[in-house]
């Protein structure tokens, strides 16, 4: 049988959301090539992280070895190449992040493999792959068709498809061997850091409720974050609102921000450019309230409001926490 291929990241022995999110993807497209979505788990203890992917995928593939403690391109590369040389998956998909920018052309290379990165979209049209890429900042959306090839390798933009870890399935996990890798030039890892966040991630929130240039002034803020927090929401913003310096710009949706993926974003006094839209899209539930009849967030917004949004925000309120 077929099968479409998900590379998992992991980082200090925890899978990353983006893992998924490929999963979620692979799971949507595997049908229409009658193929069996399969993860691969490279770690120094790849039960473990097999063990929370098995219901998220058809078939587990656990390679356990200590130089796969970390990433490291000189280790990945070897491994990765074995695996699909052997394996000959029709897609090949990972993460659109630092590691899948370092690991998807150089694999490619090596392979002779067709390559698209930073896909926000994949389908399969007849005998061919086509994926769906924001270009120019997010301002042009461009379809690439791939010729027939019997192996493609794709990179897949964060914050695209759902990151769910339980999709009702019970994968066989399958340890495989890890090649001879003694020889090989190595990194040392010396330590990780990771970024502080300033504030909060909205990244993770379920409810966000986003403001633009339409909220005025600096001194209208405290009204929007009582509405955010009257509904059990997460306030983050667009750009104008994060230069200005309202809000800290870890709280800014857009391609200079943060991809978002709530099941509910309000958007309040948004006019909706690309560069924002690109950011919170896939939204399960996009509700805007403008001024502007003709704002382009009501072309992506499932629910729009034409009015002033401090004067629709009570009866917002009451409908929100009459909802629970």
């Amino acid at each position: 049988m077929t099968e479409i291929l998900v590379v998992t990241e992991h980082r200090r022995g925890q899978l990353d959301d983006t893992t998924f999110e490929l999963l979620d993807l692979a799971r949507t497209v595997a049908p229409t090539i009658d193929a069996e979505v399969v993860a691969l788990a490279l770690a120094a203890e790849a039960e473990a992280l097999a063990a929370e992917l098995v219901r998220a995928a058809d078939r587990v593939l656990a390679m356990a070895d200590p130089l796969l403690q970390s990433y490291d391109a000189e280790i990945y590369l070897p491994v990765l190449q074995t695996i699909i040389e052997q394996r000959r998956p029709a897609l090949v998909l990972m993460a659109h992040t630092a590691q899948g920018m370092d690991l998807a052309p150089a694999l490619a290379a090596r392979l002779r493999l067709p390559l698209v990165t930073d896909c926000a979209a994949v389908q399969r049209r007849g005998d061919a792959w086509t994926a769906l890429r924001h270009i120019y900042g997010g301002k042009l959306e461009a379809t690439l068709t791939l010729k027939p090839a019997a192996s493609v390798l794709m990179s897949i933009r964060p914050g695209c498809f759902a990151a769910a870890a339980d999709a009702g399935k019970s994968a066989a996990v399958q340890p495989i061997a890890c090649p001879d890798l003694s020889g090989r030039r190595q990194r040392r890892l010396v330590g990780f850091e990771a970024a502080a966040l300033e504030d909060v991630d909205i990244a993770a929130a379920d409810v966000l409720v986003s403001v633009g240039r339409g909220v005025g002034k600096p001194e209208n803020m405290a009204a929007v974050q009582a509405f955010a927090d009257a509904i059990g929401a997460t306030l983050c913003c667009s750009r104008p609102v994060a230069d200005k310096g309202w809000l800290p710009k870890s709280r800014q949706v857009g391609t200079s921000g943060k991809a978002v993926r709530p099941k509910v974003y309000l958007a309040l006094g948004i006019s909706g450019a690309y560069q924002h839209v690109a950011g919170m899209r896939n939204a399960d539930t996009i509700i805007a309230v403008n001024t502007d009849p003709a704002a382009p967030i009501f072309d992506v917004a499932h629910y729009g409001i034409v009015g002033d949004m401090f004067a629709v925000l009570p009866a917002l309120q009451q409908r929100f926490t009459a909802a629970g």
